[in-house]
C-alpha cells in the first residue's frame, strides 16, 4: 500500500456522498470501488452479489483490474473459502493469494500481480447479499482500521443497493399502475 496518511473518515464522508446523489446503481458502486481503492492505496477493489441460486458471486463493480482478469471466470462460493468466510458474516484477508489455497484463481491472481485480499460481508444484519474486496500488489497485513473502513463502506454499500432495488420495484410498480389505468381509462 502506498505511504501517505488514510483519511478513512473523509473517503466515508465521500462515499455517503456519492450514494445520495444517485438511485442510478451501476454509477453509485463504480464511483465507491474507485473511492476504495484510491483512499487505501491499494491495486484494486471489487464489489460482488450474490446470484439467487447462491452459488455464485456476480461482479457488479470493480476499479484497477484488467479486463483479462475480470474475464477469468466465474467466483463460486463452493471453491472460494475467502468468500466463504464472509457470505457468513466474517471479514477476513489472505496474505497471499497467489499460494493460498482459500482463493480460487491462484494463478490468475499471479498473473495479476494480486498479493494480499481482504474480503469484507455486505449485509444487513443477517441478510447477506454479497462481498467487497481489496487487492494489494504486495503481501500486506490489513490493520483493525483497514477492515473497519471496508466494513463501513461496505455497509453504505449495501444501503446504496437496498435503496436502488426498492426504487426500482416502486418504479415498475407505478409503471404497471399506470398501464392499468390507462386501459380503464380506455373502456
Amino acid at each position: 500500500m502506498k505511504k501517505k496518511k488514510l483519511d478513512y473518515f473523509s473517503a466515508l464522508y465521500n462515499v455517503a456522498k456519492v450514494i445520495n446523489a444517485t438511485l442510478e446503481l451501476p454509477q453509485v458502486l463504480s464511483e465507491i470501488v474507485r473511492c476504495i481503492t484510491e483512499t487505501m492505496g491499494v491495486k484494486a477493489s471489487s464489489l460482488r452479489l450474490l446470484d439467487p441460486r447462491k452459488k455464485k458471486l456476480l461482479l457488479a463493480a470493480t476499479y484497477g483490474l484488467s479486463n483479462e482478469y475480470i474475464r477469468k471466470g466465474p467466483v463460486l462460493v463452493e471453491k472460494s473459502g475467502l468468500d466463504r468466510k464472509a457470505l457468513k458474516g466474517k471479514s477476513s484477508w489472505i496474505m497471499d493469494a497467489q499460494t493460498d489455497k482459500n482463493f480460487q484463481y491462484g494463478g490468475r491472481a499471479k498473473e495479476e500481480g494480486i498479493r494480499s485480499v481482504l474480503v469484507v460481508p455486505l449485509g444487513i444484519g443477517k441478510k447477506i447479499i454479497g462481498v467487497m474486496r481489496v487487492y494489494t500488489e504486495k503481501v500486506h497485513e490489513f490493520s483493525d482500521k483497514d477492515i473497519q473502513f471496508l466494513e463501513a463502506v461496505a455497509s453504505l454499500s449495501t444501503l446504496a443497493i437496498e435503496n436502488a432495488r426498492l426504487h426500482q420495484n416502486l418504479r415498475t410498480e407505478c409503471d404497471l399502475l399506470s398501464a392499468y389505468k390507462f386501459r380503464l381509462d380506455d373502456n
